[in-house]
């Protein structure tokens, strides 16, 4: 029903709360229980919080790039509380907040972003695809997941992420299509956060939304604002029921807002004003959550200030277990392109290893 009332070629966006967290629509949000609230406000603060310190540990010299969530973790972590355990995700680059709600160790993060092969090693018991930088891509590959629980008959379903950029690129088209077309349970969702790198939105696109390029494929979509829990949680929850009934993919966008640089080798201040950067961090989920939270009375300022303090107190153990861990042996650099090391990759190998002065 959320998403036939809200169809996206009419304008419409779904929205519970307002950007100040005052509830706008009272149909819904007593459907999540307190426990699962705080659960998600944790994850979205533990999220926040290693961005900060990642920009810093890059800056020191201690990982080679990142590419913050800020801004952007209500989306990602209402969407996974939406799924059940055992769906699964295949995220893109910008995904930090949906890998720590899934359980990916905040270890394999810091490593991944320092270049080390063992930060793509996802744990056996996590549902989940490694990190995707080529933009689009991720698109194919959940199409492929989803289409597999089609075949082996399992109710799963599959939540995949791209930037806003990424609806111009051709796998964009592809995933989509085809997961129509294959009836695949598959969950688009799009982060609009208003630029790709340097390219604002109206500059990429004529469309009015981007969630109108998902009825091309024939599948449902929807226009969400993507700061506000409650709305990303429903709309998400639907799809995801939609999609375990048998009834294929569906497409949401999630409007929202990345403060910080597109990576580490961005610099914002270029091409966006100090106004629009203003309004943008004005609706940010992570305030607009917490005023709701001390509204309702299920958060003080002082449970707050633990919660803050709880995951500093993570991020910097996690960083050090990283920093401890980052060791890269030679070998590791050849080995994981194909199965078995070509001929030539073995010569390369060998070629490396003199120079290195037989230390392997």
């Amino acid at each position: 029903m959320i998403f036939e009332n809200h169809n996206p070629l009419e304008g419409k966006v779904f929205q519970i709360l307002d950007k100040t967290g005052k509830v706008v629509n009272e149909k819904y949000y007593k459907d999540i229980d307190k426990d699962m609230l705080l659960k998600m406000y944790r994850c979205m603060v533990l999220s926040r919080i290693q961005d900060e310190w990642a920009l810093k540990f890059q800056r020191q010299g201690r990982m080679l790039t990142f590419a913050p969530t800020l801004g952007q973790e209500g989306l990602q972590v209402a969407s996974m509380a939406a799924c059940r355990e055992d769906d699964w995700l295949v995220p893109a680059f910008r995904s930090n907040a949906a890998w720590l709600y899934k359980g990916l160790p905040m270890k394999n993060i810091f490593l991944y972003w320092c270049g080390n092969e063992m930060g793509s090693k996802i744990p056996d018991h996590i549902n989940m695809l490694p990190i995707v930088v080529p933009i689009g891509t991720q698109f194919n590959h959940a199409t492929g997941v989803g289409m597999s629980f089609r075949y082996t008959k399992e109710d799963k379903v599959v939540v995949t992420y791209i930037g806003d950029g990424g609806t111009s690129e051709g796998e964009f088209y592809e995933g989509i299509n085809f997961a129509g077309v294959m009836n695949a349970p598959v969950i688009f969702i799009i982060q609009n956060n208003q630029f790709a790198i340097s390219t604002s939105v109206k500059s990429q696109t004529k469309a009015k939304t981007l969630a109108q390029k998902g009825i091309a494929a024939g599948i449902p979509s929807i226009k969400v604002d993507g700061n506000d829990i409650f709305a990303m949680y429903f709309a998400t929850k639907e799809a995801v029921e939609n999609a375990r009934s048998g009834n294929g993919p569906s497409l949401i966008e999630a409007v929202t807002y990345r403060q910080g640089p597109h990576t580490t080798a961005d610099d914002p201040t270029i091409y966006r004003s100090e106004e629009e950067h203003l309004e943008g961090m004005s609706k940010d989920p992570i305030i607009r959550t917490k005023n709701f939270l001390i509204e309702k009375g299920i958060l003080t300022e002082k449970d707050e200030e633990k919660i803050r303090e709880e995951c500093k107190k993570t991020v910097f153990e996690e960083f050090e277990k990283a920093d401890q861990e980052n060791i890269t042996p030679l070998e590791d650099i050849f080995k994981y392109t194909y199965k078995e090391m070509t001929e030539n990759l073995k010569e390369q190998y060998e070629e490396a290893k003199k120079l290195e002065g037989g230390k392997n």
